[in-house]
């Protein structure tokens, strides 16, 4: 790509993130803050799944900022041998201050993963619209991993943060609302497993978890 047309991206989105951070703090006295759950109570029981947190460090904690986060194991117990699908959930009640969601693309290399297949994909559920997340497939040493995620906010799903962040400047001015939430899905695939298998996991574990979103991350 051109440099040029680089820069004027570049140039664009910092202009974007500047409006945010504008709008945000002319309205951040009378931001609405939307009634919810609190993740602690998403169900520990889905199907033959049953979940087991993970408590989050301090130092992670402190990255992520202000919010209420979720990170649980869910086994299969009608598969024993069959790999778990972990369910991380960040909620936002307040995104006007400056800490706003990270993505995974971000802090996968720090983590020691690598992606060797990144795409947008679109995911299809019964009885809801189809919506875009991301699909990586990441790699470190020997293991290999397949992920799904996406951004939540105001009964809208996107994959882009791009355009996560634009809803959030425009939700900011017509809701006076700047909460939002990532959801990921993720699970190992095991030797002698190609992909096709651990998508199977998470496209099933997606048609559990996505009906009790709206609980948790208000429209």
């Amino acid at each position: 790509m051109h440099p040029r047309r680089l820069d004027y991206r570049f140039l664009a989105v910092v202009a974007l993130m500047l409006s945010a951070a504008l709008v945000l703090q002319a309205r951040s006295q009378k931001e609405i803050i939307a009634p919810r759950e609190l993740l602690a109570g998403f169900p520990r029981t889905l199907g033959s799944r049953i979940g087991t947190d993970v408590p989050l460090d301090k130092e992670t904690l402190n990255i992520l900022g202000p919010g209420d986060f979720l990170l649980r194991v869910y086994e299969d117990t009608a598969a024993p041998n069959r790999p778990p699908v972990d369910l991380f959930i960040a909620y936002f009640p307040s995104q006007r201050t400056g800490d706003t969601i990270h993505s995974p693309k971000h802090c996968l290399p720090g983590s020691g993963w690598r992606p060797v297949d990144a795409r947008h994909t679109t995911l299809s559920l019964p009885g809801r619209p189809p919506f875009p997340v991301n699909r990586y497939l990441i790699v470190r040493g020997d293991e290999k991993e397949l992920v799904y995620y996406w951004y939540q906010a105001h009964d809208r799903e996107v994959a882009s943060e791009y355009w996560a962040k634009f809803y959030l400047i425009t939700d900011a001015i017509r809701m006076n609302r700047s909460d939002g939430s990532l959801v990921r899905l993720e699970t190992p695939i095991i030797p002698h497993e190609g992909a096709s298998a651990a998508e199977a996991r998470i496209l099933s574990m997606a048609e559990q978890v996505v009906p009790h979103l709206d609980r948790y991350v208000p429209r």
